[in-house]
């Protein structure tokens, strides 16, 4: 007797709007880039509790020049939460940007952070810088409900995020035009070959000859990195989540070379 064919069901899943992540990642103060993973962890879990994608602002499915890509996701990303601890520099300038966008925005930091004069009038959400387990529970719970509250007055007409607190000012906006992939791909080569060019100019690399020495170097790091954790090639290509371990890895192996850190970023992704 033949069996009767099942039609097979497909469930569809409905992709989740991103909430962009801005934070420290290395080693600031006493906080180590170990600490900064836990932070980022705790931020993800309330982020997804929230029903929303975590996605740190420097990530993108396709590999580009890291600044165009954080721009971007600033721009694009429906709410953002920047942790202000430490008072990070790159941290900081992109809060402002996001802020120039008046797009929904949560400000986190930690409970020995002060408080910065020109944003210390937007509430910021504090946690304790030792991750105390009871205090980011309740840290947690708090800023669950405050994505859901932001992201519901945002819709509301007349909102604004910041820029209210000035007078009457326009938010800024970015246009996008469409390029044939041939013309990205040309971008962004010229953009990494941009970057190699101002390691020409860095006091520790000297002469240009030693480009090739540190471009093996990376390379040998990224190399040491997949072999040490186990990690291929082809998963760092896929997934964005693998990178950040391994631009602190490459950059602790490189450190005699002070490379600024946007740079080192630019050319591991180029390489991989």
């Amino acid at each position: 007797m033949a069996t009767e064919k099942q039609p097979q069901q497909t469930e569809l899943k409905t992709k989740k709007p991103i909430c962009g992540i801005v934070m420290p990642i290395s080693s600031i103060e006493d906080c180590s880039s170990t600490h900064w993973d836990e932070v980022k962890r705790i931020l993800t879990d309330a982020i997804s509790s929230a029903g929303y994608e975590a996605n740190m602002v420097s990530d993108a499915d396709d590999i580009g020049v890291i600044q165009s890509r954080i721009v971007q996701n600033l721009y694009n990303n429906e709410i953002v939460i920047c942790d202000v601890s430490c008072k990070n520099p790159n941290v900081m300038f992109e809060l402002g940007m996001r802020l120039a966008f008046d797009k929904p925005t949560i400000i986190v930091m930690d409970d020995r952070t002060t408080y910065s004069f020109d944003t210390s009038i937007i509430e910021h959400i504090i946690y304790p810088r030792d991750l105390n387990y009871h205090k980011i529970v309740t840290f947690k719970e708090t800023l669950i409900n405050k994505i859901t509250g932001t992201v519901e007055n945002s819709k509301k007409s007349g909102h604004t995020t910041f820029l209210k607190h000035f007078g009457n000012l326009t938010s800024a906006r970015i246009e996008f035009k469409e390029v044939s992939s041939s013309d990205a791909i040309l971008a962004k080569l010229s953009d990494v070959q941009k970057q190699l060019s101002n390691l020409k100019s860095n006091p520790y690399i000297g002469d240009a000859n030693n480009i090739p020495v540190l471009i093996s170097q990376i390379k040998r790091s990224i190399q040491d990195y997949c072999c040490q954790f186990g990690i291929s090639i082809t998963m760092l290509k896929n997934t964005n989540n693998n990178r950040y371990p391994l631009y602190n890895y490459v950059k602790n192996q490189t450190l005699q070379w002070n490379v600024p850190e946007y740079i080192l970023k630019n050319i591991i992704d180029a390489m991989i």
